[in-house]
């Protein structure tokens, strides 16, 4: 619990940092983004679910938009 603490106040910290040189639509997206594949990751490989072509697609589209709102800022 402490250790979760710990994680969830850094996120937000560097969420504050990356606000200095993105605006906060970009910044957001990204910060969420990557929650949202790290818990994919996370799911796939920790708890065993299943990597099927589908999620890993949808996961592909998530990093490409999070990779186009970071070049179009």
């Amino acid at each position: 619990m402490i250790f979760t603490g710990v994680a969830m106040l850094a996120s937000v910290g560097l969420l504050a940092i990356s606000m200095r040189s993105l605006p906060l639509g970009s910044a957001y997206a990204v910060w969420t983004g990557i929650g949202a594949l790290g818990a994919f990751v996370v799911g796939v490989i920790v708890l065993g679910e299943p990597a099927t072509a589908a999620r890993v697609l949808a996961a592909i589209l998530i990093l490409s938009g999070l990779a186009l709102m970071k070049s179009a800022g």
